[in-house]
């Protein structure tokens, strides 16, 4: 997936007003992980995902 490891999954149509995607991401970011939220057209899905080279283990080295 270019370079990227996806962290969580969470489905397109949530209650109106959620935002789990967004939530679960900004937890990773106050952990100190870049996690950002793509969506994935094919599966109708939001992945929470860290690019190749920004995950945790490389973060610390």
């Amino acid at each position: 997936m270019n370079g990227r490891t996806v962290l969580e999954r969470f489905p397109a149509g949530g209650p109106r007003g959620s935002w789990p995607a967004e939530e679960f991401a900004q937890a990773r970011r106050l952990e100190g992980l870049p996690a950002e939220v793509v969506m994935d057209l094919a599966t109708d899905m939001f992945l929470v995902v860290v690019r190749a080279g920004d995950a945790a283990g490389d973060a610390a080295a």
